[in-house]
């Protein structure tokens, strides 16, 4: 299994110290994801997605529970994992430095990891941006000279350089237009056929998880409500809110 949250709780605490009040981000959650393997997750807002996202990526501990990364605990320092997982966000302005030409901003993961010459880093970005579907004249552009699509293929691009093995899209096309987001979930699906990366794929869209997704965990307060192969869950949810979902698309 590249992940696998067993049990996980993550509590935040908050107010004055005469008054601490608990919250519960994450309760009991449990997940395997395998290895080529895309897993949905959805859930209205302040279900616990993006909590469950930071722990899959190994930038929060948790409270309770256990969490590993190909089948190890996650290690104190996260730079041992470089290359191994990224994730692609909802706004790409957002790990894109607007200063940066779009060939050093997808560089940059290949750069920090180390142990490519110049040539081979320029070769494999020119290579990323043709598989995203962006010929090699877009390396020298600025991000803000690029369509909203355009952007979130140069940081899908900019994920997938390191070729790593784990991928989470926290909202990747929820930002963008219905035609644009059509054309991004193709290029999920074409990428992960062409390199067998898994992924979790979080979203409140329950339509685009029913195009990318092999499996479905449904997120409601906290918990997982119901998880199912996508067939399975699209055809005949169990849990009352998984069909209310379903009956809403």
């Amino acid at each position: 299994m590249i992940l696998e949250l067993d049990d996980v709780g993550v509590t935040f605490t908050g107010g004055p110290p005469w008054a601490r009040t608990k919250v519960y981000a994450m309760k009991g959650v449990s997940l395997t994801l395998a290895e080529g393997e895309i897993l949905g997750l959805v859930g209205e807002s302040g279900s616990g997605k993006t909590t469950t996202s930071t722990v899959a990526l190994g930038l929060r501990r948790p409270t309770s529970g256990s969490a590993l990364f190909e089948g190890k605990p996650f290690p104190k320092r996260r730079k041992a994992l470089a290359g191994r997982m990224q994730a692609v966000l909802q706004h790409p302005q957002w790990s894109l430095n607007p200063r940066m030409r779009v060939g050093h901003c997808v560089a940059e993961p290949l750069v920090v990891l180390g142990g490519t010459t110049k040539d081979e880093v320029t070769e494999r970005v020119l290579a990323t941006l043709g598989q995203v579907g962006l010929d090699a004249s877009f390396a020298q552009r600025y991000p803000h000279q690029l369509s909203g699509g355009q952007r979130q293929r140069v940081s899908i691009a900019r994920a997938l350089v390191t070729r790593p093995p784990f991928v989470v899209f926290d909202e990747a096309v929820s930002a963008l237009d219905v035609s644009v987001q059509a054309q991004i979930l193709n290029l999920v699906k074409d990428l992960r056929a062409e390199f067998s990366f898994a992924a979790l794929f979080i979203s409140h869209d329950i339509g685009a998880v029913r195009y990318v997704a092999d499996r479905v965990a449904v997120m409601r307060h906290g918990e997982v409500v119901e998880t199912a192969p996508s067939a399975v869950f699209f055809g005949t949810p169990e849990h009352e809110y998984s069909r209310q979902l379903v009956e809403a698309l």
